[in-house]
């Protein structure tokens, strides 16, 4: 059977329970599961309790090239903040696991000590009005704007116009935003939790921030909004790591191997199984030669008497 991709979802009652119950049967009789990030993998383990050594990380990845020839739009960029302001990025979709919340509320600190900020959030759903309603709450009003869903090109422009991308997360099984800011030359701030705590490695490519602590993620942002050189090497080391690591070559590379894997354990547990019943054959053959062997002395005793 060929290895299945396998990703747990939260959902409640029946639906939950038939969902665990048809991923426990896919891991259960797959070859071999493939993941996207190590919390994933922790997690299955955990769940259904796989083998480790069935259960393969295999991460998403981006277009290495996706930022090719793309420039900082200034013109794009004043629609959203001015020449003097910093803008801080938040791109995803507007729901609580994103944790979008922790990061207005780390807001009044930023501005606090670096006033010339702008925190833009690009994405659409269901926590839209609960959010804006916490950013005028905090007076924040002119230093949030909500940006709405973007198409790709002006994704693309947005990483390249902001100062410093953010994604605090509060669950994350992988995080492929932060590879798509990282690829930009954007540096990043992240949740140390699920797939961006594997992703990004502290001061190095990056910042974390403790999950679902507000003041953490300002001390990050204001870290990088302050040492434009600790910015340049992180930015440097993101791209390097992004394309070396992320790249869909070497991806595909892993996915084949974890293919081959499967197949080649398929085929050894069907020759070890051809092989098992050859020997029952020879044992019921032989079996049967003694039984015969045995009637027939018996016949020659009875005759000779």
């Amino acid at each position: 059977m060929q290895p299945k991709l396998v990703e747990t979802v939260v959902f409640s009652g029946e639906t939950q329970k038939y969902i665990n119950d048809t991923e426990w049967m896919l891991t259960y009789e797959s070859s071999e599961v493939i993941v996207n990030s190590n919390y994933m993998k922790n997690e299955l383990q955990r769940l259904f309790g796989l083998p480790y050594e069935k259960i393969n990380v295999v991460p998403n990845g981006v277009n290495i090239n996706l930022f090719n020839e793309v420039e900082r739009d200034y013109d794009f960029r004043r629609h959203y903040a001015m020449d003097n302001e910093k803008i801080i990025l938040f791109m995803g979709r507007l729901v609580y696991e994103k944790g979008i919340q922790n990061l207005i509320a780390a807001m009044p600190k930023i501005l606090a000590n670096y006033h010339d900020t702008k925190l833009i959030i690009c994405g659409k759903g269901g926590m839209i009005d609960e959010l804006r309603a916490q950013a005028n709450a905090l007076g924040l009003g002119n230093k949030v704007y909500f940006a709405g869903y973007m198409n790709a090109k002006n994704v693309q422009k947005m990483y390249k116009c902001a100062d410093v991308s953010v994604f605090p997360s509060t669950y994350e099984p992988f995080g492929i935003v932060a590879l798509e800011a990282m690829l930009s030359g954007t540096p990043v701030v992240v949740s140390d939790i699920g797939g961006l705590n594997e992703i990004v490695d502290h001061g190095i490519n990056g910042m974390k921030s403790y999950a679902g602590n507000a003041n953490s993620l300002a001390d990050s942002i204001l870290t990088l909004l302050f040492d434009q050189k600790l910015c340049a090497n992180v930015i440097k080391n993101a791209q390097a790591k992004v394309k070396k690591d992320y790249n869909w070559q070497k991806i595909a590379q892993d996915t084949h191997f974890t293919y081959q894997k499967a197949i080649c354990e398929t085929m050894a547990e069907r020759q070890a199984r051809q092989i098992e019943q050859e020997k029952a054959q020879k044992r019921i053959k032989k079996a049967n030669e003694i039984t015969n062997l045995l009637s027939f002395k018996k016949g020659r005793q009875a005759f000779a008497q």
